[in-house]
């Protein structure tokens, strides 16, 4: 294995995954990049998460779409077709025998420099794929999560598009250090406006008046979960509503709740010490997470497809 122990992994089981890294199926011992690759040397790749559910994975070409999106907005030589990265995670949960229960992390990186530095020219030898398939379930507590509001701020469109999945996550990361320090789960990050932005890992919807209120994605993704929500709302009736949004309508709206890949619909109870609306899973919070679960059961993906 690598320096951990089996006993210190959150499900055990992944001690003997299979990594599909670079065109080969490996250990998890021996699934390593090169010191040159390029996410080594600058955080220079695109990723995407994805759910498997009965040995089918949820809006999966969104997913791949997106990645292959985020790789031409940064002007990667080389993409592989949907058809090749679908063969790679189809082989990677079949020689780890997953169908329920796991989480893909799938990374492209534009591949190994021939020297260390900052230039895209000194990628030579194409991308790297990596498809990294743990046992995993959502990430969050299903009674609710606290957050805080960071002090760092979300890039926007001025700095480093939010629209490209990339893997330079360092002020998100910054973000859930302070979350880390203050106790809670995750940290609220705001633009450079001051508006709610998402969390350091996720979306962000409140509920107001049987209404879902949601910020623009200008300085946050657009996330696949969040657009899948916005599509149960138009689906049944539910009025959503994209704008602007303060944190004083987050602490005094009805109910809260993130979306995601990892945590899928999760329940926030508290923000800066404020208790959200009854301080317990919302109405409209359960009546959308149900509507989520029937989607993932009727529409996902097989990699055939």
């Amino acid at each position: 294995m690598d320096d951990y122990a089996a006993s210190d992994l959150p499900d055990p089981r992944n001690a003997d995954i299979f990594v599909h890294v670079g065109g080969k199926l490996v250990p998890r011992s021996e699934a390593k990049v090169s010191v040159f690759d390029s996410s080594v040397q600058g955080g220079d790749a695109v990723w995407e998460g994805l759910r498997v559910y009965s040995g089918r994975i949820f809006r999966l070409d969104a997913h791949l779409e997106r990645l292959r999106a985020s790789a031409h907005a940064l002007a990667f030589a080389e993409i592989p077709s949907k058809a090749v990265i679908k063969e790679a995670i189809r082989a990677t949960l079949e020689a780890n025998r997953m169908v329920d229960e796991s989480h893909i992390r799938l990374t492209l990186t534009r591949g190994p420099k021939v020297t260390s530095g900052m230039n895209p020219e000194l990628n030579r030898a194409g991308p790297c794929l990596i498809v990294l398939a743990e046992w995993k379930k959502p990430v969050y507590d299903p009674r609710g999560i606290r957050l805080i509001t960071a002090s760092v701020r979300r890039n926007s469109a001025q700095t480093l598009d939010s629209k490209i999945h990339h893997n330079n996550l360092l002020n998100n990361i910054l973000a859930k250090i302070e979350a880390n320090v203050a106790g809670v789960d995750d940290a609220i990050m705001l633009d450079l406006q001051g508006f709610v932005a998402e969390t350091n890992a996720t979306n962000l919807f409140l509920v107001r008046a049987g209404r879902l209120l949601t910020s623009q994605p200008d300085s946050c993704l657009p996330g696949i979960t969040r657009g899948v929500v916005l599509e149960i709302a138009r689906q049944h009736g539910i009025p959503a509503i994209e704008r602007n949004v303060s944190l004083t309508e987050v602490y005094t709206a009805d109910e809260v709740f993130t979306t995601g890949t990892m945590g899928e619909l999760s329940a926030v109870l508290e923000v800066d010490g404020r208790r959200i609306g009854s301080g317990l899973v919302g109405e409209m919070t359960r009546r959308l997470q149900g509507l989520y679960r029937d989607k993932t059961a009727s529409e996902s993906q097989p990699l055939s497809a």
